[in-house]
């Protein structure tokens, strides 16, 4: 591995428990490792802006991030948190087209950057890794025709519903049944798609309900089959 302004410990950057390169052979995984260049972020820094050029993709080691697009009126409209084990910044990078997202630190992170020649190198010399990275952007193309369903067709409050599962599944919860990354009202807004104000008053909703607890923006979740059934899941 190259040099890094940072070093991070040898467990933050090692790569080898990514499911994404899990076919590569030794002779791609040593290439791997020589050309990555991996670094500490603090909460706060952008990663990558939207509309700017990219020369690799991040493997996220460790922390949170959030990926958003930003509206007409400047508002984020978030399009999914990522957690260490995730990738990021991949499509436009396999596209060649100026990246079309941000992504931010909302919790001190470790990334470790795979300049793009690398993954050239892999995708040609590696058919099954060719083929699992086919099988990730239809996975990811589902899920944005998934997304699209649902502003459409669910009510807010069915999509408030959903998304506090989706981030329950993606950063599950300890022993008292509490969500393992807290957010701010705004961000749960702008993963859902709709106002500020409307996310407080559906939260409230739902601990009148008995569905959640809060506790600032720790939410315990009390009765998750009533979710299940609101969400349409």
């Amino acid at each position: 591995m190259r040099n890094s302004l940072y070093a991070p410990t040898p467990e933050e950057t090692n790569l080898s428990g990514f499911k994404f390169f899990k076919h590569l052979n030794d002779t791609e995984i040593g290439k791997l490792n020589y050309d990555k260049t991996c670094q500490l972020y603090k909460k706060g820094s952008v990663i990558y802006r939207e509309g700017t050029r990219l020369t690799g993709f991040y493997c996220v080691t460790r922390g949170i991030l959030k990926i958003y697009k930003t509206g007409i009126d400047g508002k984020e409209q978030i399009i999914r948190f990522v957690k260490g084990g995730d990738i990021i910044a991949f499509r436009s990078l396999l596209s060649q087209e100026l990246a079309c997202t941000t992504a931010k630190v909302i919790d001190d992170a470790v990334l470790c950057h795979i300049p793009y020649p690398t993954l050239l190198f892999m995708l040609q010399n590696n058919w099954k890794f060719s083929h699992w990275m086919i099988q990730i952007l239809c996975r990811e193309l589902r899920e944005a025709n998934d997304y699209i369903t649902d502003i459409a067709q669910k009510t807010v409050r069915e999509r408030l519903a959903e998304v506090l599962l989706l981030l329950k599944d993606s950063f599950d919860v300890d022993e008292n049944n509490v969500l393992q990354i807290a957010l701010t009202r705004e961000e749960l807004a702008n993963m859902v798609g709709t106002a500020t104000e409307s996310v407080i008053r559906l939260l409230s909703e739902f601990k009148q309900d008995k569905l959640i607890e809060l506790k600032g923006r720790k939410i315990r979740f009390l009765d998750i089959p009533t979710l299940r059934r609101m969400a349409s899941i």
